[in-house]
């Protein structure tokens, strides 16, 4: 018997509030590690009306106005208009920040992490920057290996902003979300259910001053400007059972910092899978990546696309935990909900010989530390909106696929002998 179900993923745009103190968040990591890439950075920001706060803890070599960086990201975002309630050049900006424990800091720094190449010794004397579990995720419902429910709100999120910023529909303001419900038939998309955009604009959309008119007009460009270019390259589409809700309260003039305080690693859920996947609970901006929060979590991304790259299985999730000052991981596992190809344990193995899941190694793989300088002084940044996973446009290193054919080669023969 067949069982059908649906699920729900939500995006929100670049100017949410939380998003925005993601982003600013990033962007200090990107400037400090540009000029200094083994800065310790855990920055964390607060936006309410008005108000920009950046606390934390940072310990680095570089200079940098960290009240200019806030008042370009904000601009760069689209707050750059008083009546909005929130503006770059208006808004104030207030700096409290401390250096790193230094009871933090013996666990991952040693004499041996400036070398360009570890040798496995040195590798093995850097451990994990705090104690913690992370979670990755892969399945084949898209060509990026997302699933489809967050993969289309953050289509509809970053639509929003395109539009927005192009002129296409002038009047819409900075803050958005967007929600997609996905029918499921036995564990696969069938169809899309429900389309949610909530988004601020300006009072009036030229000559059309009644609320009612307003919506309407926005309800019907949205459709046309927003949702059917999200659908492109799909294999599902809205179909006429499809509800498509627009501003539900009505009206949403009011919104940004001004309508909402936002906070650094509010939206992890949305950074991830969409709720598809488990989560360890921790968030990923404004950290240096000897946080494992965010180092780990990109490794299990990669470890997890790799698997389901390699047609070893339809969807896989892989889970690290580590303790604080410890180089090796305290637990590894691999689940493909039975999906699976191969044997799970073997699959575990080969894993555990193929993938560095240690701290210094993950960061020395992907170099985390350099990227930054190496793409113009931006990467993390960008990051910090529209998710960590499945983003094509942006030349991820935890997004490659490049150890498909090795685990394929390394599980050829189990594979072969179960059928």
């Amino acid at each position: 018997m067949s069982r059908r179900y649906l699920f729900t993923s939500e995006s929100v745009t670049e100017g949410h509030p939380d998003k925005i103190c993601d982003q600013v968040s990033d962007t200090i990591l990107d400037a400090l590690l540009t000029q200094d890439d083994h800065s310790r950075v855990a920055a964390e920001v607060v936006v309410n009306t008005g108000l920009v706060l950046i606390t934390g803890e940072i310990t680095s070599k570089a200079h940098v106005n960290f009240v200019d960086i806030a008042r370009k990201k904000i601009a760069e975002i689209g707050y750059t208009d008083s009546e909005n309630g929130f503006s770059a050049n208006s808004c104030a900006v207030l700096v409290a920040l401390d250096e790193q424990s230094p009871d933090i800091a013996q666990g991952v720094t040693t004499a041996h992490e400036s070398r360009e190449e570890m040798s496995e010794d040195e590798l093995d004397a850097i451990g994990a920057g705090d104690q913690g579990l992370m979670f990755g995720f892969a399945c084949n419902e898209t060509p990026e290996l997302m699933p489809l429910p967050i993969s289309l709100a953050h289509r509809l999120a970053e639509r929003l902003a395109q539009v927005r910023k192009s002129g296409e529909l002038s009047y819409l303001r900075p803050d958005g979300k967007t929600q997609v419900t996905v029918i499921y038939e036995d564990g696969k998309p069938v169809g899309i259910d429900t389309i949610l955009v909530s988004t601020q604009h300006t009072p009036t959309i030229g000559e059309i001053t009644n609320d009612a008119a307003v919506q309407a007009k926005i309800k019907e460009d949205l459709w046309s400007a927003v949702v059917e270019p999200s659908f492109h390259g799909i294999h599902i589409k809205p179909d006429s059972q499809t509800r498509f809700l627009v501003n539900p309260t009505g009206k949403f003039v009011i919104g940004g910092p001004q309508g909402d305080a936002g906070l650094t690693g509010r939206k992890i859920i949305i950074d991830t899978y969409g709720g598809y996947s488990r989560h360890g609970g921790g968030a990923f901006s404004g950290k240096d990546p000897t946080k494992v929060d965010r180092s780990a979590a990109y490794a299990c991304r990669y470890v997890a696309k790799n698997i389901v790259a390699a047609g070893l299985a339809e969807k896989c999730e892989v889970q690290l935990s580590y303790a604080i000052g410890v180089a090796r991981p305290v637990s590894i596992m691999v689940d493909t909900f039975g999906t699976s190809q191969v044997d799970e344990q073997r699959l575990l193995e080969v894993v555990k010989q193929n993938f560095e899941l240690r701290p210094a190694g993950i960061i020395q793989a992907f170099n985390l530390r350099r990227l930054p300088a190496l793409r113009g002084g931006r990467f993390y940044q960008d990051t910090a909106a529209y998710g960590h996973f499945g983003r094509s446009n942006l030349d991820l290193p935890w997004e490659q696929t490049n150890k498909a054919e090795l685990l394929k080669d390394a599980l050829k023969p189990l594979s072969v002998s179960m059928r």
